[in-house]
């Protein structure tokens, strides 16, 4: 089977979505599929929209049996672009969604014929609000061949995803896949038939944090035994880190030798970040460490320093932190909104907590921190989840058999 992903970055660009697709795409290619990966140039995607940040050569290259083309992006007339957006999204002027979707691009002038023209079998894109989509989209039809998306909608961000067009490209496409059961639902309140929805899931290497050992994490940042909480997550103001670093004066009143670790890819909004920790007393600030941009096999061991995870985010499509917490045998708090209490079962592997409630969180913490055992029972719960439900064997399996059932459908 040829198939052809379709995606806003990748490796060694750093994202959710970017590492799903590395993985479906590695995956497939071990099962003797040929996988090409059309995508952008760029590390980050705010470089479709700001002149910041390295750009990577376009081009075409091989990565681990994997054939990447990167399309060079256009990330000019930025302040018109981004004054007609917000204007007209004031003004909720037609075709809004179509301005705001050209302000955050990405911009590419021959990306929608080079799919058409792309020979694949089946077409993948994703995620959404970005217009690569609708490239993809355009492409797939005028060549006929079978397109599916996987949107990651973050239903809560209504400035990124409340666009008509978005809707109406899913009802186009001749599948959709959603990563949770809450982003199913979600789009069948939208109108979109249920037949269309595949519910697939995020994967994890299960062995690979399995093996994790924190104890060279913790002497290296000198934590000795301290309690350890941690947040895996880009260092994004959608993230609300900021919420957690608020809730922590409520654990250390009880645990002053609490550790905070923030782990991440470092944004634009870091220096905020850090103007925010820099804010908090000598004492406190001496607590938490940011390890920004690190790689991807270090993760599983600075998972394994932590005593639990906490997820401030409500900007999620499925919250693969958190089960790569699991993964790891730790238990996760995350926010009670969007798809989080979808993946979360409250009381069993994980607790939930008030959006944007700094002390409600900080009660969270200190109560996993004050029992040991339960947190240890919650740890495993949420590693056997993983073991059923989200390795990468399993997911790329079902997102496969999706494949297999479109192609026949094409060749019948």
């Amino acid at each position: 089977m040829k198939v052809l992903h379709v995606v806003q970055a990748y490796h060694p660009a750093v994202g959710g979505s970017e590492w799903l697709i590395k993985n479906f795409s590695e995956r497939l290619v071990s099962d003797h599929d040929k996988v090409t990966v059309f995508t952008t140039n760029v590390y980050k995607p705010e470089a479709f929209w700001r002149t910041k940040g390295p750009l990577m050569e376009p081009g075409v290259e091989q990565i681990n049996g994997v054939t990447v083309r990167r399309f060079r992006v256009f990330n000019g007339l930025q302040l018109l672009r981004r004054l007609l957006a917000q204007g007209s999204h004031r003004l909720r002027l037609p075709y809004n969604d179509w301005l705001r979707t050209i302000q955050t691009g990405p911009l590419i002038f021959d990306m929608t014929r080079a799919i058409a023209a792309s020979g694949a079998d089946v077409v993948l894109a994703t995620a959404f609000p970005f217009l690569h989509m609708y490239y993809a989209l355009a492409g797939a039809k005028r060549a006929g061949t079978p397109v599916v998306l996987l949107g990651s909608i973050h239903a809560a961000d209504e400035w990124g995803y409340e666009r008509r067009m978005m809707y109406q490209a899913i009802e186009r496409a001749d599948a959709y896949v959603a990563l949770t059961a809450f982003e199913r639902d979600f789009l069948i309140g939208r109108g979109i038939p249920a037949a269309q929805i595949a519910v697939i899931g995020g994967g994890v290497d299960v062995e690979e944090f399995e093996r994790a050992d924190g104890i060279a994490v913790r002497r290296r940042y000198g934590w000795g035994d301290d309690p350890v909480v941690g947040v895996m997550a880009r260092q994004s103001e959608l993230k609300r880190l900021d919420i957690l670093l608020h809730a922590m004066p409520h654990v250390w009143a009880v645990y002053p030798n609490a550790r905070l670790l923030i782990a991440g890819a470092r944004t634009s909004y870091s220096p905020q970040l850090a103007r925010i920790v820099d804010g908090l007393s000598p004492a406190h600030r001496a607590q938490v460490t940011i390890v920004s941009d690190f790689q991807e096999d270090e993760k599983p061991d600075l998972l394994a320093a932590c005593d639990l995870i906490a997820h401030p985010s409500g900007n999620e499509s499925f919250g693969l932190a958190l089960i790569e917490a699991w993964a790891c045998g730790k238990p996760v708090i995350g926010a009670r909104v969007g798809c989080i209490p979808s993946v979360v079962d409250e009381g069993q592997d994980g607790l939930l907590v008030e959006y944007l409630d700094p002390h409600d969180l900080g009660q969270a913490i200190r109560a996993l921190l004050s029992d040991p055992a339960r947190r240890s029972a919650m740890g495993a719960a949420g590693r056997e989840k993983v073991r059923q439900n989200y390795t990468w064997e399993i997911v790329t399996n079902r997102l496969r058999s999706l494949y297999l059932q479109l192609v026949s459908q094409t060749v019948v």
